[in-house]
């Protein structure tokens, strides 16, 4: 092969390549397009975690007024984000306190022996642009059961007097035979007291976390040399 040839399929050779170093790099290196998930934490005094039970032939609304939990949102993938709820049991609240005290025995939630109610989800399913099913893990009375929420994502911008947050509705129905909170009586007519259908619904306005300016880590203080000790002075013997 002549000199001239083999310049020539070098050339032939590195015009393949480039292009797809080029593709691979563009893998390889994030865009600055797409946001990372972020990291908002639920602000009780503008959510509400709330519920329905059918009482004799009216339906009888509750809530619960202490909780706490942590959503992860990426708005450039809606499906990579999560939520973490934890609400305590005894702070349920049906504006009637020996009603209230009721449901807190153990013929309801048994607080006592189960003081938290729980709700981490596993996956989240974008059904429309601002419409979600978000699947997960609900504990109530130390029973874990499979449940998905029907979520709207109703915004996200700036708060009012700084911070940015976002707002978000769910709902979903459970059966509360399936965690054992099982009281009942029955009507002499027929029937029962309470329904087993519970419908649930979440409003939840919740603020992002702050964020290191820049996001970069301090620099790691420096590291001293170490100090070799000097020889002994020679002895005059």
């Amino acid at each position: 092969m002549t000199r001239s040839v083999r310049k020539e399929v070098m050339r032939k050779v590195l015009a393949a390549s480039v292009p797809a170093a080029v593709v691979l790099a563009a893998f390889l290196t994030p865009a600055e397009g797409f946001a990372a998930p972020e990291t908002y934490t639920i602000d009780p005094a503008h959510s509400a975690v709330a519920f329905k039970i059918r009482h004799l032939f009216s339906r009888v609304p509750g809530r619960f007024t202490k909780f706490e939990g942590i959503v992860t949102l990426d708005q450039a993938d809606l499906s990579r984000s999560g939520v973490s709820v934890t609400i305590e049991a005894a702070s349920i609240d049906t504006d009637e306190a020996k009603r209230d005290e009721h449901l807190r025995s153990d013929a309801f939630f048994d607080v006592g022996k189960h003081p938290t109610i729980s709700f981490q989800s596993t996956g989240v399913k974008v059904v429309s642009k601002d419409k979600l099913q978000v699947s997960g893990n609900l504990t109530i009375r130390g029973t874990t059961k499979p449940v998905t929420l029907d979520v709207d994502l109703l915004g996200t911008g700036p708060g009012f007097g700084g911070g940015y947050r976002a707002g978000f509705e769910g709902r979903t129905r459970i059966n509360r035979q399936d965690y054992g909170v099982s009281w009942n009586k029955a009507l002499e007519g027929g029937g029962t007291i309470l329904g087993d259908d519970v419908d649930i619904t979440l409003n939840v306005e919740a603020e992002r976390k702050a964020q290191a300016p820049g996001g970069e880590k301090k620099p790691a203080p420096p590291v001293e040399p170490k100090k070799t000790p000097a020889a002994p002075a020679p002895s005059g013997n």
